[in-house]
């Protein structure tokens, strides 16, 4: 007890010392002292700052270790990778500097002026370079190799060669309209709560859902058409096109309060408020919600970058790729990827689970040891936590069918890459790794546009929105909108039914599997492992309708009521986080997305009833928005008429469909290009589907042929022999036996591709994520064999910067072969950020070797005076 009392009383007093500190030294700045030495000064104060936020976040999970809140799941679900919380880190850091220094231009001028009229731009550069931001924000370097037009980057950067950043992971999603904030640069929409809205305050989001949105699980209509892979699929690939992280500090920088504890708004804390008559959670008058990570230079930060004489409103950042390319299978990073790919096979496969077997079919592997991990064990067990799976996105573990459709595709990714390998005895692990990559690629295109939009726009707005492929445009920005990933792709949550169904071998009711309840699932892999595998799953989602998005039935109470619900540890409601967090974002309202669109304004009730049939959705809506432009745009476009023979309505079939297209035409690696495939290999892709993928790579032996229109056994089911796929032969490469070259030995840490340029033939090598290249990369080859020698990766010495190393300044860091690790001093353990060090609360080890000494030796002197006395 008194050890947490000191760390309190430490971190109020830090706290206290940076916030009169930045007010000292922000005077002085303006007095024209040493001003390049003072901005350093208050960037590492920044650095403290935030770095407080998060220790005591970390040390709060250390802490209660036992208990899995519904908000630390959430937490855990939108954790970034690290090199998304390494840029969300610096863009904290930079915002708290910039706060601080904004402010003491207020108390010495007493008006609002940008920071450029008394900053230099090279002390501009300083700031943005000192915290972290500036390399995140440079144009990445892209290869000038005969690789770049034939594999994209991992990153998804120089798709785009004029416009590298287009796309790229860890960047700003897009913004088609300018955002709204309270305040014209940060503050989220309902951040003051006198702020008006046409004459009105915003309903708190918690009313919205429980007057709109909420229906019992009983009161759920069944989609005549659609089956639940239809949901799962858009799920699935949601999570391959958008992730915005959430802050990495879980508490209000200014003061280190508790965002669990405070139901105030300190950024980055926006709790959900609460029904005063509300019984959700006793004693409680909010729910817990963090603000996602801004981008760097973006919000208070924007004066930094661009135009130096003009702020940039806050932007949120994309962590993964936003293309269509499988990063769901492949992740979006170097570090991930490394993580995920089998290093020792030659067939450039992916790793899998080392202690379960499905049938002697693959699992995912689990995340690595010491990484963090909130899944739940089996109960009976004794363990607190079991670990995830380990898949391109994190959230892969979040529900069994999620988890069964990344397994699906991690072993249709070993299955074509030992295919391809067979059948070009000649490549690499890495050619035949990039070129099955390559294929899952393309098969997650045909896919989703092909047979999924389709289904969600219907005919007349795929037309309208999407239309027919007419070749790579250079001038399309393919970047992830904030609304599309926000609001209309969440429409999807008004799909999800609430139990989730396992079948038999016929397609009927499992007797030792029933359906289970959402809340019974959520981040517990053993439900996939020991619940009969990925067939009953898969069987389940072919064969039981998807919810319908009823207007009066829009949400079930697994989701709003017990959302990551473990034993009685809270709750929390994707409703209500959905409508929070596009407020965070700053969309503007409803009317403002219609008109985006060329959809007429509705300004009068009797207007919006032409856009919803429901009257009593109508009628609750103007009761708690007043004014339909008030309306929040996920719930406005959530609660529109369909299109005919579409599962969404004008607006979202609108941004949906528009950001479709964009993600087609501006993908220079999109399988339908002549100079992606060749003719022969696009004709052969065009013969596959899921239900192929999923013949290939389960024991179903019959499916439909249409895996999204909900299948009837026996008589809508055809036998996988009869479900066309791709011939692979088309893949054959031929490998010129008649040069001077042949192909070099296994380059160690690396690897190498062939390809041709200029009718050369060409071998491009790299090397393993950790190493950096000694030598050439490229060699051709002549009439005297390869023009250079094959060049060698050495490690690379990440902990040599001492500027920017990659651990706490709390840890020490050690370098190993191919990355580093962060060492903490006993009796302190790296937190869940694997980065900073923690203290675990108990006696360092030497404390308890010298009280056991102790113990010995005042045992033995009692001993020895007893002895004495006896004697005596």
């Amino acid at each position: 007890m008194r050890l947490r009392v000191i760390l309190a009383l430490t971190l109020v007093m830090s706290c206290t010392k940076v916030f009169f500190t930045f007010v000292s030294r922000g005077k002085d700045l303006l007095q024209g002292k040493t001003e390049k030495s003072h901005v350093t000064s208050i960037l590492e104060e920044s650095r403290l700052m935030v770095d407080s936020a998060i220790y005591s976040t970390m040390q709060r999970n250390l802490r209660k270790r036992e208990i899995i809140s519904p908000t630390q799941l959430l937490s855990f679900s939108k954790l970034p990778e690290p090199t998304s919380g390494a840029i969300s880190r610096a863009a904290e850091i930079m915002e708290t500097s910039v706060q601080a220094m904004k402010g003491d231009v207020f108390l010495k001028r007493g008006q609002s002026q940008h920071l450029t009229d008394v900053l230099t731009e090279d002390v501009l550069n300083t700031i943005a370079n000192m915290s972290g931001c500036l390399p995140y924000m440079l144009p990445p370097k892209c290869p000038n190799t005969c690789l770049a037009n034939k594999y994209r980057l991992i990153t998804g950067a120089c798709n785009n060669r004029d416009h590298p950043r287009w796309g790229a992971s860890n960047t700003a999603l897009a913004r088609w309209l300018p955002p709204a904030y309270e305040d014209g640069f940060s503050q989220p929409r309902g951040w003051n709560p006198g702020f008006l809205y046409n004459g009105f305050p915003l309903p708190p989001v918690r009313e919205v859902t429980r007057k709109i949105i909420q229906a019992s699980n009983e009161a759920v209509t069944e989609d005549d058409q659609y089956s639940d892979l239809l949901t799962v699929w858009g799920q699935y690939i949601s999570h391959d096109i958008a992730f915005t992280p959430q802050s990495t500090s879980k508490a209000a920088f200014w003061g280190g309060t508790d965002c669990q504890l405070t139901c105030e708004n300190q950024n980055p804390c926006f709790p959900i408020q609460l029904p005063r008559n509300s019984s959700q959670m006793a004693g409680t008058t909010c729910l817990p919600f963090y603000r996602s990570s801004a981008t760097c230079g973006t919000g208070d930060q924007g004066a930094f970058f661009g135009n130096l004489s003009q702020a940039n409103p806050r932007q949120q950042m994309n962590g993964l790729t936003s293309f269509l390319d499988a990063s769901t299978v492949y992740g979006s990073s170097p570090a991930l990827e490394k993580q995920l790919r089998n290093w020792t096979s030659a067939e450039g496969l992916l790793r899998v689970n080392t202690r379960h077997w499905d049938a002697g079919r693959a699992y995912l592997p689990f995340v690595p040891p010491h990484a963090p991990s909130a899944c739940t064990p089996k109960p009976g067990t004794h363990a607190a936590h079991a670990p995830c799976f380990l898949a391109g996105d994190g959230r892969a573990s979040e529900v069994p069918s999620l988890a069964a459709m990344h397994t699906l595709w991690l072993r249709e990714h070993n299955r074509l890459a030992t295919a391809l390998k067979a059948l070009n005895p000649h490549w690499s692990a890495d050619a035949a790794y990039q070129e099955a990559r390559k294929v899952v690629g393309a098969l997650h295109q045909i896919i989703t546009l092909r047979d999924y939009v389709p289904k969600i726009l219907g005919p007349e707005a795929f037309e309208q929105y999407v239309g027919p492929y007419e070749g790579y445009d250079s001038t399309v920005n393919p970047t992830v909108s904030n609304v599309f990933s926000t609001a209309a792709f969440r429409f999807g949550h008004a799909t999800v039914h609430p139990l989730e169904r396992r079948l038999d071998a016929r397609f009927q009711e499992h007797p030792g599997l029933p359906g289970l309840p959402l809340h019974d699932v959520f981040f517990s892999p053993w439900r996939l492992i020991q619940g009969g595998g990925v067939d009953p799953l898969l069987r389940g989602l072919l064969a039981r309708p998807a919810k319908l998005q009823v207007q009066d039935q829009l949400m079930n109470t697994e989701l709003t009521e017990r959302l990551f619900v473990i034993s009685n540890s809270g709750t929390m409601d994707l409703a209500s986080l959905n409508l929070q967090r596009g407020r965070d974002h700053g969309l503007p309202g409803y009317n403002a997305w219609r008109e985006f669109c060329g959809l007429r304004r509705l300004e009068t009730p009797a207007d919006l009833s032409t856009a919803i049939g429901s009257s009593s959705v109508v009628d609750g809506i103007m009761d708690l928005y007043k004014h339909p432009d008030n309306i929040d745009v996920w719930l406005g476009g959530l609660a529109e008429n369909f299109f005919p023979g579409a599962r969404t309505g004008p607006l979202f079939a609108c941004i949906i469909g528009k950001q479709m297209k964009a993600l087609r035409d501006g993908d220079r690696f999109w399988w339908e290009d002549s100079l992606v495939f060749t003719e022969a290999q696009r004709h052969e892709l065009q013969k596959h589907s899921l239900s192929r993928v999923i013949c290939d790579n389960t024991g179903l032996t019959h499916v439909p042929i249409d895996t999204f229109h909900v299948a009837r056994y026996p008589q809508d089911l055809e036998a996988c022999e009869n479900i066309p796929g791709m011939n692979l032969a088309v893949w054959k490469e031929t490998f010129p036996q008649d040069d001077m070259c042949g192909l070099p030995d296994r380059v160690e840490n690396g690897d190498f591709v062939h390809c041709e340029e200029s009718g050369k033939h060409v071998l491009v090598f790299s090397c393993h994520h950790g190493y950096e290249l000694q030598g050439q990369e490229q060699a051709t080859c002549t009439q005297q064999g390869w023009d250079v020698p094959p060049p060698t990766c050495k490690d690379v010495n990440e902990c040599g910067d001492p500027v920017h190393t990659p651990c706490h300044p709390s840890a020490r860091c050690r370098n190993t072969l191919g990355g580093f690790r962060c060492i903490c001093t006993d009796p302190y353990e790296l937190g869940e950020d694997a980065r900073t060090c923690v203290d675990s609360g108990r006696l360092p080890r030497a404390s308890w070797v010298s009280i056991a000494l102790g113990a010995l030796l005042l045992g033995g002197l009692a001993g020895l005076t007893w002895t004495v006395i006896c004697r005596w």
